[in-house]
């Protein structure tokens, strides 16, 4: 058996999204900011995109801003909100547990004069809003808190934080690239600034992102050279990739309500089995406030590295974490920001259920855990002799 739980890190490409964007791949090859009708057509696909995710963020279409990847979409809104900021306002606060994509985009500002300050998270994985307040001081610029975590699956009250951002006169980024589709994400109910999400997540082509900019948030350009996208960032848009991503945005929006409710039962379901087959297993992230796709354990006595490859040769893909830290030897920095010891932060794993996972998977992945979760730990019970 074959089983795919690492939705978290990338989804497969959906059969409707790969038809959407076909005639932008062979036929429709004009330049979008061509005057010519090859370059008109092309640039009217993007705007009825950039439409399309408007309508999902309940944005105003001219507050959409293309992008390669969430990954961009982040450090544009750190580092191009930071850059705005008056000499005395170079204070940035960001969650513990941000995505390295928000945290080494902060910490690239350090050289620049920036203070940089991190706000701690309670054991499951979430921010106190008060903890915020405490922490915004006058010469704070920006605050930057994500979703919902992307390894643990702990959702955020982003609606608390943004209220007390807006009194302080903070601007507010908020990464959604794990709640996109997934959940309600509105960026007037949550009351940000700053927003950013992703395709890949959420069954569209890797390599194309977004970032929200409510009007009049301050943003320097990161890629400069044309006027594309209102001059925020240059660079021949991926109209392929737009398009892919707005069939997807179209197509999850529709699903998402009774999916997250599937996945959520599935998730629960696995948890419980999950806990009662292994012994000595902790759940992670917060046991209600969590994405309904999300499912992280520590093993206890099990490296996650040896879990994983053991998984791996029995069919089924996992992860310890994001995908961009594979291969590090370094702990989880979400986990020790739950204030986990080293040993146990590298034993942390993560399943992240998709739109085609089913019960039968997901038992045969309790049947191959019990199975490996105790030879591992047999065999370093020997050699530890």
């Amino acid at each position: 058996m074959r089983v795919y739980l690492d939705h978290a890190a990338t989804t497969p490409l959906d059969p409707r999204v790969r038809k959407a964007m076909e005639p932008y791949l062979r036929d429709e090859y004009g330049n979008p900011s061509s005057l010519h009708r090859w370059g008109r057509r092309a640039r009217t696909a993007i705007d009825a995109a950039r439409e399309t995710l408007a309508a999902a963020l309940n944005a105003d279409p001219a507050e959409i801003c293309f992008v390669s990847s969430g990954t961009e979409s982040c450090n544009l809104a750190v580092i191009g909100c930071a850059l705005k900021a008056p000499p005395n306002r170079r204070h940035i606060l960001v969650s513990a547990v941000e995505h390295h994509c928000v945290l080494n985009a902060a910490e690239w500002l350090v050289p620049l004069g920036f203070e940089v300050e991190h706000i701690p998270v309670d054991r499951y994985g979430q921010v106190d809003p008060d903890a915020v307040r405490a922490r915004i001081r006058d010469d704070t610029w920006l605050v930057s808190v994500m979703h919902a975590n992307n390894e643990i699956g702990t959702l955020q009250p982003v609606e608390a934080i943004a209220q007390i951002c807006k009194e302080r006169g903070v601007w507010f980024h908020v990464d959604a690239v794990q709640t996109f589709g997934v959940l309600p994400v509105d960026v007037q109910a949550i009351g940000c600034d700053l927003l950013s999400v992703s395709a890949h997540k959420i069954y569209g082509p890797k390599g194309v992102g977004a970032l929200y900019i409510r009007a009049m948030t301050p943003l320097q350009p990161l890629m400069v050279g044309g006027g594309q996208e209102r001059g925020r960032r240059a660079g021949t848009e991926n109209v392929a990739g737009i398009v892919g991503f707005a069939e997807a945005v179209r197509l999850a929006e529709s699903l998402r309500e009774a999916e997250a409710e599937r996945q959520a039962a599935l998730r629960d379901q696995f948890i419980r089995a999950v806990l009662e087959a292994i012994p000595d297993t902790i759940l992670t992230g917060h046991p209600t406030e969590r994405l309904p796709g999300n499912a992280h354990f520590r093993f206890i006595g099990v490296p996650s590295d040896s879990l994983l490859i053991a998984l791996d040769r029995a069919g089924i893909a996992a992860s310890s974490g994001a995908a961009c830290s594979a291969g590090s030897l370094e702990p989880s920095h979400v986990l020790l920001a739950l204030g986990w010891d080293e040993v146990a932060a590298q034993e942390g794993v993560r399943f992240t259920l998709g739109r085609g996972t089913t019960w039968e998977e997901l038992a045969y992945t309790v049947e191959v855990l019990r199975t490996e979760v105790a030879r591992i730990r047999a065999r370093r019970a020997v050699t530890s002799i």
